[in-house]
């Protein structure tokens, strides 16, 4: 893959991603913490938008720009203890109603929320959707999901 891009640059893309984030968050009180990350396996330029949630304490949302795309994903619950394929099942079921972003199995079959954006498309009021979108999710399919992957720990 070639480092060519035509403008605007890698460089800005990473300004512009960072200058929305401090903007959004002197604006919205959910905003409990941003901060950048590299990824321990890659020099990808990446960031984490921690917000305070009503039904989920807190949701964490990492945005990674990549060569060609931004990909974002949000950590929903860890693995299922009981009624796995039941927690699965209901998560892809949900992925039918939501727009730019979808359930996946990641590290160690913990729940997340995931999605991908080309640079093309990248501007402010897309960042905007994208953790709007993913903190609405989040908070919509965390109660249901968390009550029947733990429901032992509910009765």
């Amino acid at each position: 893959m070639t480092e060519y891009h035509l403008p605007p640059s890698l460089l800005e893309y990473e300004v512009s991603i960072s200058e929305w984030l401090r903007g959004f968050a002197a604006e919205n009180p959910l905003f409990e913490a941003i901060d950048r990350g590299e990824p321990a396996d890659s020099a990808e330029p990446r960031w984490y938008v921690r917000l305070k949630g009503d039904e989920k304490d807190h949701i964490t949302i990492w945005l990674t720009l990549g060569q060609r795309t931004l990909r974002y994903e949000a950590y929903v619950l860890p693995a299922p203890q009981e009624h796995r394929a039941e927690v699965y099942e209901a998560a892809l079921r949900r992925n039918d109603k939501l727009v730019g972003a979808h359930f996946a199995i990641g590290v160690e079959d913990a729940l997340f929320l995931r999605g991908e954006l080309p640079l093309t498309a990248l501007s402010e009021a897309e960042l905007d959707r994208i953790v709007g979108s993913l903190y609405s999710y989040v908070e919509q399919s965390f109660p249901a999901l968390i009550r029947l992957a733990f429901a032992s720990k509910f009765t």
